[in-house]
């Protein structure tokens, strides 16, 4: 086949205006139990086939009388009933006996004889008594059509007689996932192979939205197999999703395969991650071919396929809660295309701010991450710091209020402190955005955080933190409080083949570094290691390539793309790597007074000096926590 590139953006809502005009879905129906029918959607209108109740009943414990022969009772002249003649005794839910109108409630009759009983107001008519088709009136509408079945649903279906309910069938959609790199995630994971994970994060959304997924086998690059798979699927399903091949690549087949068994509509959106979207049909039967990236694959899924199935269940597609927020640094996005960023959300000092994460299609950390989403339009450059903002949020608000917001330096203790939090204070989570300690510092100066993760060396000193805090924050209210003491050092490979030691082996003709971001602790601590010998950056291969954190420095020695990293004794034991130690650092969370000193803040003091926390982080390896929980410094 003749590869054509054509990828052409246009903007998403036209492109979803265009398949949306071009493509349906037939609605079919079939009958199911009630009792198997919760959120499933009605086909058409359900009718009572019964009253409920059926009959007049008894509200109350207590006796059934005729309200007329009880007017005059009261306080001061009790009236007398006898049984059976004026009075029946009747339990809650008991038909009303013939010829009585009106219950009397137990609490409010006193016994005399085991034949009479005295009252002391009188009863209304109908007073406690549940008429006929009270909740209920047979041949009127218990539902309409296209109505989501909720639990009460099927309690007043079943009330109204009705055991079987006509629904829409589940529309079947076909997800054929493609590419030669990919394997089963149960296989092992060569070099060069990928799991296929993405078919079961798209199963689970479209299950959400009521679909009915399959799974194909996994197709290479191949377009004659890609189009006897696309054929398969269309046969039996009602919606096709090819997973990967959608871009211009030389392995990328969709748009002309697609084109050759029906129509390609859309080729490329202008978005920001998504671009690589086809839209067309095979035959009559829609299709969406998706890009191979998780983060542009799923949103794509939801702007295409989602509202696709929500029209078919004639119900309107759901909308996420939206917030306003400031941004808590700037944010740079390119002219012409629509960007969805994933954010943190972080409420401090009564506002919401919120924190780009990484913005890579690849990354799907970022999803699950993520409190929200940020969307900047085409036509827009950008945010500046502290801007106003509406976002999306993944989380109720409510949820979010509760969050703790970290910014600074990684440490992989923080996750222990995000989990005991929520284990004395449920509903609880840590957000952490690893932008280095100078970062860090800079978030509590504008109180954009309630902590910040800090290691700072002061070289005229020799002291850890506290000069910065004097220097950056001489008119700030704040604290510092000890975490742990960390052993710094270099991450190797397994048996240390460069024989790496000290600083001057990375002088080495082909020793590869990688380094941290710049303001980062670890960062700092290089180039003093550095300065201390006189060596000019430029002479270390790898010093501008920059990681955020020291586990990603730790798989990037594990994958081979560098020789030695700096970082964390438990970083390097978390891939199997080997380690040789620089220093012990100390490792500081700074916060305002008013937040150390609120129940938060006292929480997390409580945590960080249990014992059993302790006991956690000191397994990791190359942890001390005999300082934790103490006062470093406190601005007077």
């Amino acid at each position: 086949m003749v590869r054509r590139v054509y990828l052409k953006q246009i903007p998403r809502e036209e492109a979803r205006a265009l398949f949306l005009d071009q493509v349906s879905i037939p609605r079919r129906e079939e009958k199911i139990k009630v009792t198997d029918a919760l959120l499933r959607v009605t086909s058409r209108a359900v009718f009572a086939e019964r009253s409920m109740p059926a009959y007049h009943g008894a509200a109350m414990d207590g006796i059934a009388v005729r309200a007329e022969e009880t007017f005059g009772a009261s306080d001061q002249e009790p009236l007398v009933l006898i049984l059976e003649e004026q009075y029946l005794p009747v339990d809650t839910g008991d038909p009303l006996p013939s010829g009585f109108n009106a219950v009397i409630k137990v609490e409010d009759v006193q016994t005399l004889t085991e034949q009479s009983v005295e009252i002391m107001s009188p009863a209304a008519p109908w007073q406690h008594v549940r008429p006929v088709g009270e909740d209920v009136v047979a041949k009127e509408i218990i539902l309409p059509a296209y109505h989501r079945l909720e639990p009460v649903d099927l309690g007043a279906l079943l009330a109204g007689g009705i055991t079987e309910v006509p629904v829409l069938k589940k529309p079947k959609v076909a997800i054929i996932p493609t590419g030669d790199e990919l394997i089963d995630p149960e296989e092992i994971v060569d070099r060069g192979k990928i799991p296929e994970f993405n078919s079961t994060v798209i199963s689970g959304y479209l299950q959400t939205w009521g679909a009915e997924p399959e799974v194909f086998s996994i197709v290479r690059d191949e377009p004659a197999e890609l189009s006897k798979q696309i054929i398969a699927a269309s046969d039996r399903c009602d919606l096709v999703i090819i997973n990967a091949g959608s871009s211009v690549g030389r392995e990328d087949f969709t748009a002309q395969v697609v084109q050759s068994l029906g129509a390609v509509f859309v080729h490329g959106v202008a978005t920001r991650p998504g671009k690589p979207v086809v839209l067309g049909k095979a035959g009559e039967k829609p299709l969406i071919g998706l890009p191979g990236y998780p983060i542009s694959a799923y949103l794509a899924l939801e702007w295409f396929a989602r509202p696709l199935l929500f029209r078919y269940l004639g119900l309107p597609e759901p909308e996420r809660p939206k917030v306003q927020a400031r941004t808590g640094r700037r944010i740079v996005s390119e002219l012409g295309v629509e960007e969805f960023i994933r954010i943190s959300v972080g409420y401090v000092n009564d506002r919401f701010l919120i924190n780009p994460l990484n913005r890579g299609a690849g990354v799907t950390m970022s999803l699950v991450r993520a409190d929200g989403l940020l969307v900047i339009p085409a036509d827009s450059l950008g945010l500046e710091e502290g801007e106003e903002v509406e976002v999306e949020l993944f989380r109720p608000t409510s949820e979010l209020r509760r969050t703790l917001t970290v910014v600074g330096s990684h440490d992989l203790t923080l996750d222990l402190i995000g989990t005991a939090l929520q284990r004395i204070r449920p509903g609880t989570s840590l957000s952490s955005s690893h932008v280095g300690s100078m970062g860090g510092i800079t978030a509590i100066k504008k109180n954009q955080a309630h902590l910040a993760g800090v290691h700072l060396f002061d070289t005229a000193t020799g002291e850890y933190n506290v000069p910065y805090i004097k220097r950056f924050l001489p008119e700030e209210s704040v604290i510092l409080v000890n975490l742990a003491y960390r052993t710094q050092g270099w991450i190797l490979p397994s048996g240390n083949p460069r024989g790496i030691k000290k600083v001057t082996d990375l002088l080495q003709d082909g020793v590869t570094f990688v380094n941290r971001q710049r303001g980062a602790g670890t960062r700092l601590l290089f180039d003093h290691l550095l300065a201390g010998e006189g060596i000019d950056p430029g002479r270390i291969c790898g010093y501008q390539r920059e990681e955020y954190t020291h586990l990603n420095v730790a798989a990037a020695v594990a994958a081979g793309a560098a020789d030695v990293g700096l970082g964390i004794l438990s970083a390097a034991h978390a891939y199997g790597l080997d380690f040789v130690p620089v220093s012990e650092e100390r490792y500081d969370l700074l916060m305002r007074k008013d937040f150390y000193y609120s129940a938060f803040g006292q929480d997390l003091i409580r945590v960080i000096t249990s014992p059993e926390f302790k006991e956690q982080v000191e397994a990791l390896g190359g942890y001390s926590l005999r300082d934790a929980g103490k006062i470093m410094y406190e601005h007077a």
